[in-house]
């Protein structure tokens, strides 16, 4: 180029004018011919390799969580209005069938003997109206009719005292006696799960909501889970289980599905599936949380680096190398993602080439 210039100035032959006219063409062409001669650099190092089908063995994984077994479980409540006293049982405490948990006393034990009484002395006075009536109609001063009456209204006194009596009995009494204090104990053997009330307080006999207290046997206890619906057909009645506890980090238990529920939950479209798990040392609590594990058979999936997936909205694609030297978009729909891949369901076949480095450089600019 400086050789160029240098010639046309000693050459005679050129005027100044023609020379600083050609001088800017020449030297935007040798720039030109400059930045056609340096090669194109690529955005980015793409790799390209064949994707193939791998057998991969796969875990149902189902979130749960303990509970007590219902066959295990007493609500206790209060046989009868009145207030609670000498209450003293706490959340974990066991207690033992038959064991005294409280004492109440009760204003209803008392109107129930009244009204016994009431009933037996009513029975006292028709027994003895019948008796003069009997007399009476030996010696022909009284009716045969007068006397049927006076034997419905004896028989009427005497029911109405058997059912005053059973009254009594229901509420735990004997109609001879004169405490109005009963003890409430315990209809099992169990842990106390929960507490609903403390010495002192009046109870509503089945008014209320509230138990006094909550007791199980946690011998044994049920592990649940929610089996959802597109998982329902992967899950059989007695398959194995491995169970897993946030409290026992690296430590897994063995059992068995004993229930698949019949029913769907309707918000969570799930069933519920029950474990029965034993339960020494009571290390399982209800409502601990835990995880059921299932083992399902091994299955074909071509599995891709997750750098060759890309999401465009809610689109999933690889890119593909044509025979024209491009590449092509294809849609995919994706699985589960393991370590560092991830499963292709849909839209490649085994032995298909994918871009699976630096997929994302060939995506089209989205604006100016």
């Amino acid at each position: 180029m400086n050789r160029l210039v240098t010639a046309l100035l000693q050459s005679s032959r050129f005027p100044i004018i023609v020379l600083g006219c050609c001088l800017p063409l020449v030297l935007v062409g040798c720039k030109q011919n400059d930045a056609a001669a340096a090669p194109d650099q690529p955005k980015a190092n793409l790799k390209v390799e064949a994707v193939r089908s791998q057998s991969i063995g796969d875990t149902l994984e189902i979130p749960g969580r303990v509970e007590a077994d219902p066959a295990h479980l007493v609500h206790i409540y209060a046989p009868l209005s009145g207030r609670l006293l000498n209450f003293t049982l706490a959340s974990g405490q066991d207690v033992k069938k038959g064991q005294t948990i409280a004492m109440l006393q009760s204003g209803d034990v008392a109107q129930a003997r009244s009204d016994f009484e009431k009933a037996r002395i009513e029975t006292l006075r028709a027994d003895h109206a019948l008796d003069r009536g009997k007399i009476l109609i030996a010696h022909e001063v009284m009716s045969q009719a007068d006397l049927q009456e006076l034997k419905a209204v004896d028989d009427a006194a005497h029911a109405e005292q058997e059912r005053a009596r059973q009254r009594v009995h229901e509420l735990g009494f004997s109609e001879d006696g004169t405490t109005d204090m009963t003890a409430i104990t315990s209809p099992i053997s169990g842990t106390v799960l929960d507490v609903g009330t403390s010495s002192g307080e009046m109870q509503r006999s089945l008014e209320t909501t509230n138990g006094i207290a909550t007791v199980a046997n946690l011998d044994t206890v049920w592990v649940t889970g929610d089996l959802f619906e597109r998982d329902l057909g992967v899950v059989r009645p007695h398959e194995s289980v491995d169970l897993l506890f946030s409290a026992y980090q690296g430590e897994t238990l063995h059992g068995s599905i004993a229930n698949i529920g019949d029913s769907l939950d309707p918000i969570t479209h799930a069933v519920k599936v029950r474990v029965v798990v034993a339960n020494p040392g009571h290390r399982l609590k209800p409502a601990m949380f835990a995880t059921l594990r299932i083992a399902q058979p091994p299955r074909l999936r071509i599995l891709v680096p997750l750098e060759a997936v890309i999401h465009d909205g809610d689109k999933t694609e690889v890119y593909m190398p044509d025979s024209g030297g491009k590449y092509a978009v294809r849609q995919v729909t994706t699985g589960a993602t393991r370590g560092k891949k991830i499963e292709i369901l849909s839209g490649l076949q085994d032995g298909d080439q994918v871009v699976s480095q630096g997929a994302a450089f060939l995506r089209e600019p989205v604006g100016d």
